[in-house]
Order: C-alpha cells, then structure tokens, then sequence
C-alpha cells in the first residue's frame, strides 16, 4: 500500500515538471502591435456652467431728477395722471421732504437684492454733485462694479447729441451733463439704469461714446508704448498721457437697462406708478400684483382689489408665508426663461456672476412684459432675446391667481394658505 502511494506522488511531481516545461515554450500572447496601441477614451469636450469669474456691485449712485412740483417742459401730462415715486406720492408731503422719502425707499428697495452695497444719494444734483458722486464711488470700488441709477423724471428727456439733465445750484436753469462725461467719471465695470423717457437715446450714445472711448484708450498704449524706451527722460514725460489708462476692463462691458426705446416716453397710467420700471426693477412681486389684476384676465379672482394685495401676509424671504412663496416661483420662472432663452456665456455673465445684476435682469424680463403692455419697449445692453410671451408665464399667472384665490378667506377669515403645487407639478 505504502509503495503505491509512492509512485503515485513521483507521477504527480512528474507530471507538474512536465507542465512547467511545456509552458515556457509556450507563445507569449498580447504582443503584437494591435494590442500595445495607448488605449484612449472618447475624447468628450466638457462644458462647465460654473462661473470662472465673479464680480460684486459694492457701490450704488441714486441719482433722482424729480423737482418736485414741478413738470419739465417738453411733457405734457394727462389729468389724471402716474404720481408714485417709489412708492410714495410726492404731493402727499413737502418738496424738500418728498425727495428725501424717495431717496430712502428706493435704497431700501435696492438693498432688497444688495444689502452690503455702498448707496449713496444725488437728489436734484448739479454737473458737480454728479462728478464728485460718481468718482468717489469709482476710487473706493476699485475693480468692482457700480451701479447708476438716474430717475429723469423732473427734467428734459435725453438729447440726440448724448446729454441727461441736471439743475443748477439755484434750480432756475436745466443743464445738460454729457454721457461721455459720465463714461469717464464711472469707469468700467459698471452698469447704469436709466428710469426716463426716450431713454434708448443714452443706450445708443453710450454705446456711441464707448467706442471712442476704447480708440482713444487705444492710442493711449500706443503712445505709451512708443515713449517707454525713449532716451529722453524729459521728452517721454511731455509725451507721456496724463489720464490713467484702464487694463483689461473696458467701458462695453458695462451694462445698461432703460425703461424705454428711444422715440417712446413712458406710460402715464394714473393706476400706475410713474417709476414703474424702478418698480418692475426693483419691487417686482408688489408690481406684477398690481399689473394683474388690472387686466381683464383676473376677473377670474374679481373679489380681490388692490388694497388686499397691499395686505398679502409674510415675507419675501420665508418661502413659507405666500408672498415668500410668491417670490420663490417667480425667481424660478424668470430664471428658467433665461435659461431657455440666452446664449451660455450671456447667461453666466448677467445670471451667475453678480447678485445684484443677476436679480435686475430677472426682474428686467417682468418689466419688458409689463412695460410692452402699455406700448413701451425696455431696453439692455447688451440686448436680450424677447421673453415676454415665453410660455412660463402662464404658470407664473396661474400662481396668481391659485394664491390670490386664497387671499380674501385669508385675511377675513383666517384660514391656512394652501401651498401652491408649482414645484411639484414642475419638478415631476
């Protein structure tokens, strides 16, 4: 027995030397060209939709033209007619008083969509009040963007030759203040809103006054460039530019919003605020309230009036109350008709970049909508694609009236909001 097991271990031994040897002639597989080619993989193109760089607007110019009592005199104002300025009704108080509850709302307005900003006031302002204004916010801006606000509606409308209108010291004479002039006290980046009538007129000398702006800063360099190696130390500083010449940031990437084309003046709808772009701009869920139920569309909810809507309970900042969830809808719906609308790189700079620009042009889309209903067409720089009969604001309307439905039982006998099913219906 025991010899059996022997031999039985002597063939196994054998046989796996056999094997080893038989191996080692074999073939070795996987060498031929075909299979020592690098391996790649598709070669996909990634397109990234977040944001390389971001911007802030740390300063604020609020500049209002209003002189209160009195009208400018190449308007001719129906009777009735709009008299609300941020809300308030200039007439209600004093001039002097008047202007400076606008100035306030419309920087609590403002601080709505930038509370860290720098806000600074120019009511009924003269050429210096302006200049001195707008430098001071440039110098402590840096290279962060400003904001321009100028409310025109005291003064002249825009001339063809470039200029707004301000005062002089005594208010007993309009005076023109040149676009150019502000190009260069504002510097860049910078974006300017522009509350007027015919206010497309400052959009086209802007843009005009740009391009000379941006050949003379060219020949600047140039000249600069010629002067660096010159031997003369005496002669480069006399040919040597005095003003300081801007790097990379140029004045056409500024940023423009007005309230109309340039051969329209703005709507004088007694129901109305005469800021009503301001309003669209800057109280854009207390507006679209208001435009609504002015059509004929919400004699679906007749029993809901104006005074009601004053009285709508919560906050825009608790998505919980209705006004919150106002809000919450209707900043998704106009960022999902941007989405669907703009080019990619249009929309990462005027939706992604800056929080306050992003929240002006959301808002912006609501005043081409509204603005368009009273033969009125807002203006931007640069130019959007029409968006006022995207199919989304169908289901911004039915927000309203689903929670405007509501809002009498609400407030007479204190029954609970029901939550609209916008996201839901939406995101499923």
């Amino acid at each position: 027995m025991c010899n059996t097991m022997i031999e039985t271990t002597d063939k196994c031994t054998d046989s796996s030397v056999v094997e080893e040897e038989d191996d080692s002639k074999l073939p070795i597989s996987f060498v031929y060209a075909r299979h020592l080619d690098r391996i790649e993989g598709i070669n996909c193109i990634t397109q990234s939709w977040r944001v390389k760089e971001r911007m802030k607007t740390v300063s604020v110019a609020l500049v209002l033209c209003l002189n209160v009592g009195v009208d400018p005199p190449d308007v001719v104002k129906i009777q009735p007619c709009s008299r609300l300025e941020c809300w308030i009704d200039p007439s209600s108080v004093s001039p002097q008083k008047a202007m400076e509850l606008i100035g306030n709302n419309l920087q609590k307005q403002y601080e709505r969509w930038q509370p860290r900003a720098r806000y600074k006031h120019s009511l009924d302002p003269t050429v210096e009040d302006v200049k001195k204004l707008c430098t001071s916010l440039r110098r402590n801006s840096k290279e962060e963007r400003v904001l321009f606000h100028y409310n025109g509606h005291g003064v002249p409308r825009p001339t063809v030759n470039g200029e707004i209108w301000v005062f002089n010291r005594t208010y007993t004479q309009y005076i023109p203040l040149s676009i150019y002039d502000l190009q260069t006290w504002m510097g860049a980046p910078s974006i300017y809103v522009y509350d007027c009538s015919n206010a497309g007129i400052i959009v086209n000398s802007f843009n005009t006054f740009a391009e000379q702006h941006e050949k003379e800063l060219e020949q600047m360099r140039a000249r600069s460039g010629s002067t660096a190696g010159h031997s003369d130390p005496e002669a480069a500083n006399r040919n040597s530019p005095s003003p300081p010449i801007l790097g990379a940031t140029t004045y056409k990437n500024c940023i423009q919003l007005a309230a109309c084309a340039a051969n329209q003046i703005l709507p004088m709808n007694p129901q109305l605020p005469a800021d009503l772009f301001t309003s669209c701009l800057t109280t854009p869920i207390r507006i679209a309230l208001k435009w609504f139920i002015l059509q004929s569309t919400s004699k679906l909810v007749p029993h809901v009036t104006e005074d009601l809507i004053d009285r709508i309970p919560g906050q825009l900042n608790d998505r919980r109350t209705m006004l919150g969830e106002l809000n919450w809808i209707f900043t998704a719906i106009t960022d999902t008709i941007a989405w669907n609308t703009l080019p990619r790189d249009l929309f990462q700079k005027l939706f992604r970049q800056d929080l306050l620009v992003a929240s002006l042009f959301r808002n912006f889309l609501l005043a081409e909508r509204i603005l368009r209903s009273y033969d009125c067409t807002p203006i931007s720089s640069p130019p959007l694609p029409q968006s006022y009969r995207h199919p989304m604001w169908s289901a911004w309307d039915l927000a309203l009236d689903l929670a405007l439905s509501q809002l009498p039982d609400i407030l007479e006998k204190n029954k609970r909001f029901k939550h609209s099913p916008f996201f839901e219906e939406q995101l499923t």
